[in-house]
């Protein structure tokens, strides 16, 4: 069964609009640590959750005609027509792939968090190679606070960070996915582990509160569906979102970056 994905469906426009508002945040930060294992022409990578496509065609540059990027995504719309030949594209749940090959670097960003089972990173880390690495960069919502605006924008935005955690509830998925990460893979037996942890103040209309504007606009009926949020809680978050003399943590981004053991443990 494929893993219900809460942004399918989606108006294409103002979901690629969403996709490209989470690359301006995060690819920075994604592109050091993918650098820093020292990625080079030659190399098979595997971007899993490719969203809008910017880390799979940075990725397909460095490793050139000689090395390949495969993207696995369960909506591929915004990188299905890619003309990169060092690129395949794959629309399906990771869960129900399989591949022929072993990859020396496997990306995961914002994709767990929307699986029931993080098991599946078992799965994942025995598609790399001896020596391979991974880096996983995954949300944990449980780091959502208001710190100014008005009382009205206060209470709304607790009643929408408490709806956005028991969306996830409701699914069988966890909210506090990110913070475990580190515990996951070190469970996985890999070496040089390193972990950072995202937590930034926001103001109003940063890329950060537009981001999660967005999903709240996307996302507005499951999120009154929880009980802990009506409409009009989710438009006074958004104008929160969106007036620059407002400040909050909207989530946390946890990344963990390891390498897989030269020889397999027995």
């Amino acid at each position: 069964m494929k893993s219900e994905y809460i942004f399918a469906n989606t108006q294409f426009e103002s979901e690629l609009t969403r996709l490209q508002t989470i690359e301006r945040i995060f690819d920075a930060a994604s592109r050091r640590r993918i650098l820093a294992t020292g990625i080079t022409t030659g190399w098979q990578c595997l971007e899993i959750g490719a969203g809008a496509g910017s880390i799979m065609r940075w990725m397909a540059e460095i490793v050139g005609t000689s090395g390949k990027v495969t993207a696995v995504d369960l909506d591929t719309r915004f990188i299905q027509d890619t003309p990169l030949s060092n690129v395949e594209v794959i629309e399906a749940d990771i869960n129900q792939v399989t591949f022929a090959n072993s990859f020396d670097l496997i990306h995961i960003r914002n994709v767990l968090i929307h699986l029931k089972d993080p098991a599946v990173l078992t799965k994942i880390a025995k598609l790399l190679k001896p020596q391979g690495w991974l880096i996983i960069e995954e949300p944990d919502f449980s780091a959502a606070r208001f710190i100014s605006g008005t009382p009205l924008q206060q209470q709304s935005v607790e009643k929408v960070n408490k709806a956005i955690c028991q969306m996830f509830i409701n699914q069988g998925k966890d909210y506090t996915l990110g913070i475990k990460l580190p515990s996951f893979v070190q469970q996985l037996g890999f070496q040089h582990l390193q972990v950072e942890n995202f937590a930034p103040i926001a103001k109003g209309n940063s890329d950060i509160a537009t981001m999660m504007k967005l999903s709240a606009l996307h996302l507005a009926d499951k999120y009154v569906a929880t009980g802990k949020a009506t409409q009009t809680d989710i438009q006074t978050y958004c104008q929160f979102a969106s007036e620059e003399t407002s400040w909050g943590i909207y989530l946390a981004t946890v990344s963990v970056m390891a390498q897989k053991l030269a020889t397999e443990q027995s």
